[in-house]
């Protein structure tokens, strides 16, 4: 299911507002989502089986398994740092030398 519509469960309920097959295809119209009748049921449907505050008491935790994409970012930067040629490091090396063999002079 996609998302529209369960966020559109979640904003009417925030609303205090009923979760029918009427309020979920207007708030998906008004957001410009052309609802598809047959998902708004099953929405509605699954929807009236849950305890929407226990689900969402529930979703931090869920939310804590999940890893964040900012996770990822360190790996790209070390595939960076691997990919870099032998010679520029070889050049970083020789320019810290000179660096410290100036202390010693």
């Amino acid at each position: 299911m996609n998302m529209e519509y369960v966020y559109a469960a979640m904003l009417l309920h925030k609303a205090g507002k009923e979760i029918s097959e009427k309020n979920i295809s207007e708030v998906l119209t008004a957001a410009g989502v052309n609802a598809d009748v047959a998902r708004v049921k099953a929405l509605v449907a699954s929807v009236a089986e849950v305890d929407i505050e226990e689900a969402i008491k529930s979703a931090p935790a869920m939310m804590a398994a999940v890893p964040a994409p900012a996770a990822a970012a360190p790996a790209k930067e070390e595939k960076k740092a691997e990919e870099e040629p032998e010679e520029d490091e070889s050049k970083k090396e020789e320019a810290a030398m000179e660096g410290l063999g100036s202390l010693f002079g």
